[in-house]
Formats: C-alpha cells, structure tokens, sequence
C-alpha cells in the first residue's frame, strides 16, 4: 500500500490529463485556451458561424427601497436604499401571516411613490418568497397556485418551509371566503 507522501514524491506533470478552454469573445470570435511547455498557448477556432455576447442595454428596475426580512442580518447599504426590517425566523412554527400587514403597508406605500422594493431574507428562498406570494395573492387577488408560480419562475430557488406553505394555503382559503369566491383556478 503507497502511503500519501510516496504519491506526491511520484506525481508527474505528465499523467495530468489535457486541458482546454473554448472562449467566445465579446466580439464573436472563439479561441481555444490550452497549456503547452508550461504556456498558454491561444489557438483561433473559427467553427460555425461566431456569435459573441448581446449587450444588455435595457435598463434595470432601480431599488429604491428594502425590506429586509432576515434574521441577524445588517442593512448593508443604507445610504442606498430606503429599509424596513422585520426581523423573522425561518421556522415552520412562525406565524408569517402575522408579518403580512406590516410588510404589506410597506411595499404599498413605496408602490405609491412608484419606487421599486426588493424583499430579501437570509437565502431568498423562504421567508422573502412567503412574504411575495402572500403580497400577490392580497394585492392582486390571485390564488396561491398562480402567485407561487409567477414567484417561481422569477426565481426557480424558492422553497418556502413546510409550515409556510400551510399559512400560505390558508391565507388563500381565507380571501376566497371573505370575498365570497369558490374559485379556486385562478
């Protein structure tokens, strides 16, 4: 049996298997990166018809506010941004509707100033997408169906947490009996 330091005091460049990088420049043209004598060595590689990247000069929605949901997290630009913070947790027990008027309030109130809130917890992936989903169905009157699906497919990462999901359904339960609608298709 070789021990680890026989391994190292054998290893060789030479059974290091080759190595090679295709690039597309902005410009279109491709190249192939491969490292020969210790060099790298560019070769022009012209297949097919060279596409190179499309800018994007369309411009952006600019954040002017944040609401920070996150647990332990500091407001990393505050001189930016415009924040709310509502510190909560990410555990199936939290009660995440109650949260909802507060941060409900606050989207609003920037949607009259027409600025633009970005909503952000620790991962983007529980709390923030709960609070979206329950903003959309209250505002927009949406089902849950159809507001997490328009959230999902705005960010494929998002999983709210078991316990979430629950309000979530029967947030949606709730408006649809209060509004006396049975539709649930929507």
């Amino acid at each position: 049996m070789h021990s680890l330091t026989q391994e190292i005091r054998s290893f060789s460049k030479t059974h290091l298997r080759k190595q090679c990088t295709r690039v597309t420049t902005l410009s279109g043209k491709r190249l192939i990166e491969t490292w020969k004598d210790a060099r790298m060595q560019v070769v022009d590689c012209q297949e097919g018809g060279a596409c190179g990247y499309v800018q994007d000069l369309s411009l952006d929605l600019q954040v002017t506010h944040v609401l920070n949901v996150a647990y332990g997290v500091e407001n990393a630009f505050p001189h930016d941004f415009t924040y709310k913070t509502i510190p909560i947790l990410d555990l199936p027990e939290t009660d995440i509707v109650s949260y909802f008027p507060e941060c409900f309030e606050f989207i609003e109130e920037v949607k009259l100033k027409e600025g633009v809130v970005l909503v952000h917890c620790n991962a983007g992936v529980s709390r923030a997408a709960a609070i979206i989903i329950g903003f959309l169905m209250h505002s927009e009157g949406l089902s849950f169906a159809k507001a997490f699906s328009l959230v999902k497919n705005a960010r494929p990462a998002i999983c709210p947490n078991p316990g979430f999901m629950e309000q979530l359904h029967k947030y949606h339960q709730l408006n649809n009996n209060k509004n006396g609608n049975l539709n649930d298709s929507e």
